[in-house]
């Protein structure tokens, strides 16, 4: 293992976008994989080479591990960057490029399998000293056998997926009486979600926090942490917004998770950038959730707070460098907020359409990471992130007000997004306190409706399109008379909506 020459980028959109920044600041070439629906991505443009590897759908495209591989020796790519989501968590693949003689930008497959199982990794936690949510073992998927196990845990429970995370596969139940309903739905899900339907049972934590730590480690034996990032506000298990540090965690809260993440990296020979997830409940005692043995989506906001390119440290560990970094020093505050194309207003249905309008947000303590552009098509095939708005400030206050000008300022026309809401969660009394929890959303948004008003960003359209095709007469003045009807040349519209 030596320097990386040439890397291939085994995802799209954003994070595909934000690994070849990083890799053209290092002088390192890229190369970008694409789907059919992907032919004009913004990836693959910014990319030195690009490989087309196939159909719109994940699983004959971006999951396809032989045609990555396939992509990588025809490119002559001598490692492999997953990004996160699709195979960035799966052990055979992190395999297979070694078995290929590749570098994987990742860590080790043994290190992948160990935490990817969900009970095994539990299991592996308790023994290196990390504390663990009371749970189950694999159960038969029988309401019979869950019911028992609930009676000893104790309502309320939560049904969880032995082989995934996500959410998927996740049923949050409080009577016995809707467990039969629960443990289906939660074997179907996980079967669809991973291939592998086995379920356990885990106590339900009323109310608490997700924290998780970052670290990183390298082959010579150095496990480092990165401070912690709070992920409270979740919808339907996903995260939506993330900060870092936690207003919940003091000094010695901090040092006792930092510890327990340097050892839970340790127990599994870790290597590279990962992430150990806690939650925190309200009387301050913290248990192990799980480990994302990738980069994480919410990787900026620890960017911000410690000065460091995560991307590049992960390239340099895999390349066999020692850790640039012995003990970081972290300062300010950091908020990222995710972008979907999504309406909230309708049950948060897909957006689909063609971005026409981008406008990102200005000025120096503000970070826009995108993987669209103007003339992006938003489809159905991938995930329905857009783009990550992070601010930084001195103090989480002014990360948070500068997070909210970032939002006004932020414009996507002809996709629906999340950007109102998420405007809303960052101004609510409650999030400026610090009072953030897991159930936060359903307790203050539950009934959220867009605020009402003219959309200025809309209006200032339409008055563009209206005013840009007017006939020009002889002496360069506009012709009034000439001028189309908005009415008769902007077909897509309706009464009552914003169309």
């Amino acid at each position: 293992m030596g320097r990386v020459r040439k890397i291939l980028i085994a995802n799209r959109g954003e994070i595909a976008v934000r690994i070849i920044r990083t890799c053209r600041a290092m002088g390192i070439p890229s190369v970008a994989v694409y789907s059919e629906a992907d032919a004009d991505a913004p990836h693959v443009r910014l990319a030195d080479a690009a490989v087309a590897i196939g159909p719109a759908p994940a699983r004959e495209s971006y999951l396809a591990i032989e045609k990555l591989l396939a992509a990588a020796d025809a490119s002559g790519a001598d490692a492999i960057h997953p990004g996160y989501g699709f195979l960035a968590e799966n052990a055979r693949f992190a395999a297979a490029v070694r078995d290929r003689g590749l570098t994987f930008i990742g860590p080790p497959p043994e290190a992948i399998a160990a935490m990817g199982d969900k009970v095994a990794a539990r299991t592996l936690m308790e023994r290196a000293g990390v504390p663990v949510v009371p749970a189950t073992p694999v159960l038969a998927p029988e309401p019979a056998a869950f019911a028992a196990a609930a009676e000893r845990l104790g309502f309320p429970v939560v049904i969880k997926a032995a082989a995934g995370g996500g959410g998927k596969g996740m049923r949050i139940v409080r009577r016995t009486e809707d467990l039969a309903e629960a443990v289906a739905a939660a074997a179907r899900e996980a079967t669809a979600a991973f291939g592998d339907g086995r379920i356990y049972l885990e106590r339900y934590l009323e109310r608490p926090r997700h924290v998780e730590v970052q670290v990183f480690a390298d082959t010579h034996g150095a496990v480092v942490h990165l401070g912690e990032r709070e992920c409270s506000i979740q919808r339907r298990h996903q995260k939506i917004v993330e900060e870092s540090p936690s207003p919940a965690v003091d000094a010695s809260l901090r040092t006792a998770m930092t510890d327990a993440g340097i050892q839970a990296a340790a127990a599994v020979a870790y290597v590279g950038a990962g992430t150990i997830e806690f939650l925190l409940d309200p009387e301050g005692r913290f248990y192990f959730l799980e480990m994302n043995t990738r980069l994480q989506v919410e990787h900026p906001v620890t960017e911000w707070i410690t000065g460091l390119d995560l991307v590049r440290e992960q390239i340099l560990v895999a390349g066999g460098a020692p850790l640039s970094f012995d003990a970081v020093a972290t300062r300010g505050h950091a908020i990222e907020c995710r972008l979907y194309s999504e309406d909230p207003a309708r049950g948060f249905l897909p957006a689909t359409g063609a971005v026409r309008v981008l406008g990102e947000p200005s000025g120096a303590w503000v970070r826009f990471d995108s993987g669209v552009a103007v003339g992006s098509r938003i489809g159905v095939d991938y995930d329905p992130l857009l783009a990550k708005l992070s601010t930084y400030g001195a103090t989480r206050e002014e990360a948070r007000l500068r997070m909210l000008a970032a939002l006004r300022e932020t414009v996507f026309l002809g996709v629906v997004t999340n950007r109102d809401y998420l405007a809303a969660v960052v101004a609510h009394p409650a999030f400026a306190a610090g009072a953030t929890h897991t159930e936060f959303l359903a307790e203050h948004f539950s009934d959220w409706t867009p605020p009402a008003g003219p959309d200025h960003a809309l209006a200032g359209a339409l008055a563009a399109l209206a005013l840009a095709g007017p006939a020009a007469r002889r002496d360069g003045a506009p012709d009034a008379a000439a001028a189309p009807s908005p009415w008769e040349s902007l077909g897509a519209w309706r009464p009552g909506a914003a169309r």
